[in-house]
């Protein structure tokens, strides 16, 4: 029996996954010829096109009747609009009423306009032919209502203290689907959130941001930021923290230095407090101020330093929160124990200022001897200037004929002229190498003691006794220079 079971179960199973997809085969051709939207999504105030088209591939099926039936998510289906060739268009649900309207007068295709959307027509929505002999042929739309949220954000005002508390609140209201709040913090603490449906479908969504509060904690930012399906991006919030507390004071103003008969001693009284102080008092804790004080806010001013100021100043603060004081003890000093204030170093700005005018005058001195080089050439001068010129000279002696000595090299010579007594040698010159430099070897022309007795006033007196003057005419070979002459 067993193995005729075996034989017959691959026959059964079969048929069995033949006339499954004989079925499905059969849906699906039935649901290719209403052709719809799988989903469309719209929103409140808003107008969504509901699209159908009847697909009839050889022609055979008649149209009868077309019906848009919408079934909500929590409700029954209803007939919304109705269209029949001649008994035109019906709209029996009143809700729907002057809502919906048939964009086109046509079996094939029959599409409607919903206008003035709420969130509570979200839902499916059919479109079902009434054919024959087929019988009934349809097609659904689901339709989603979206809702952008109503985001805000604000700080929670709180007394510092040493217990958590709520500081900063954000919320996304009336919004489909629900968004999704996160916080950005660098003070520390946490958050939570929480969720209420609405009547229509949209969700609020609330988060709290929480930690133990301290002074250092007002006017740091926490930063709310909300996601949700509709926005573009994402919604952020900065969010400004407002803690509370009693007022801090603090006295400031005194140097230590307030001596006899000082006129400009002052101190402040710096007070830190949220909200603001209401008051700010001066006293002294021997009682009044004296009268050499002037208050004028949070400063207390002292016209003339003298004995009186010799106390302890106390300045208190207030504000709702409760109230707060700092006191400092002024020590009166002699006028001869004062503390100099040591002025500007004036000897360093003088040696500065005279550094730079040295600085600058070295500057323009070698700026001016650059130039003045640049301009005579930057060098040694390339003309050889001329020789000196005297008169009698061996220069003029050699620009001579070569001839005899005329009569007038032997005429006596005029006062003034100077004569070189002959050596018995050539003198030095550089007539041979005027290139070379200047005459008598670059150096000034020596005078020997005989010409240099002839430049005195009393030329006799340097004569000697029975000197006889040298003869008139000298050979070449001896010397080109004239022999002196005596008058």
């Amino acid at each position: 029996m067993a193995r005729d079971y075996a034989a017959r179960c691959p026959v059964w199973i079969a048929y069995v996954v033949a006339a499954a997809a004989i079925l499905l085969v059969a849906k699906g051709a039935g649901a290719q010829k209403v052709r719809v939207e799988e989903e469309v999504e719209a929103y409140p105030t808003g107008t969504v096109d509901l699209r159908c088209q009847f697909i009839d591939g050889g022609g055979r099926t008649k149209l009868t009747q077309v019906s848009w039936i919408w079934e909500p998510s929590d409700g029954q289906r209803d007939n919304i609009a109705v269209y029949h060739p001649i008994y035109g268009q019906s709209f029996p649900n009143l809700g729907f009423k002057d809502r919906v309207v048939f964009l086109h007068n046509s079996l094939e295709n029959p599409s409607i306009r919903i206008s003035g959307l709420k969130m509570s027509d979200a839902g499916r929505y059919t479109c079902e032919y009434a054919t024959y002999p087929s019988g009934n042929e349809q097609g659904t739309t689901t339709l989603v209502m979206l809702a952008k949220p109503k985001n805000s954000a604000k700080a929670v005002t709180v007394q510092a203290g040493n217990r958590s508390a709520v500081v900063a609140q954000c919320e996304a209201a009336e919004g489909k689907p629900a968004a999704t709040i996160k916080w950005l913090a660098a003070v520390g603490g946490n958050h939570t959130t929480s969720s209420a449906n609405g009547p229509d479908g949209t969700v609020t969504v609330r988060s709290e941001y929480r930690l133990v509060p301290t002074p250092a904690d007002n006017g740091r930012d926490v930063t709310c930021m909300v996601d949700q399906r509709t926005q573009e991006r994402p919604w952020v919030y900065h969010v400004t923290l407002s803690v509370e507390y009693p007022p801090s004071v603090s006295i400031v103003g005194y140097d230590n230095n307030w001596y006899i008969g000082r006129s400009d001693a002052a101190l402040l009284c710096l007070a830190t407090a949220n909200p603001e102080p209401t008051s700010v008092t001066w006293t002294t804790a021997s009682g009044p101020l004296p009268d050499t004080v002037a208050v004028d806010g949070n400063k207390l001013s002292v016209r003339k330093v003298d004995d009186a100021v010799n106390t302890t100043f106390i300045c208190e603060a207030k504000n709702k929160h409760g109230a707060s004081r700092q006191q400092i003890t002024t020590v009166v000093i002699e006028e001869e124990k004062r503390k100099i204030t040591p002025g500007p170093p004036t000897s360093a700005v003088i040696g500065g200022i005279l550094g730079s005018l040295v600085l600058l005058a070295i500057v323009g001195a070698v700026i001016f001897f650059v130039r003045k080089r640049h301009q005579d050439g930057g060098g040694p001068p390339k003309h050889k200037p001329p020789p000196p010129v005297k008169a009698g000279s061996s220069t003029e002696m050699l620009n001579k004929p070569s001839g005899p000595p005329s009569a007038t090299e032997t005429a006596p010579l005029s006062p003034g002229e100077v004569y070189y007594e002959p050596t018995g040698r050539e003198p030095v010159t550089n007539l041979d190498d005027e290139a070379t430099g200047a005459l008598n070897g670059g150096a000034p022309p020596v005078l020997d003691d005989l010409a240099r007795c002839e430049l005195k006033d009393h030329a006799n007196d340097c004569d000697p006794p029975g000197r006889e003057p040298p003869p008139a005419n000298i050979s070449r070979g001896e010397s080109f220079v004239s022999p002196a002459m005596y008058v």
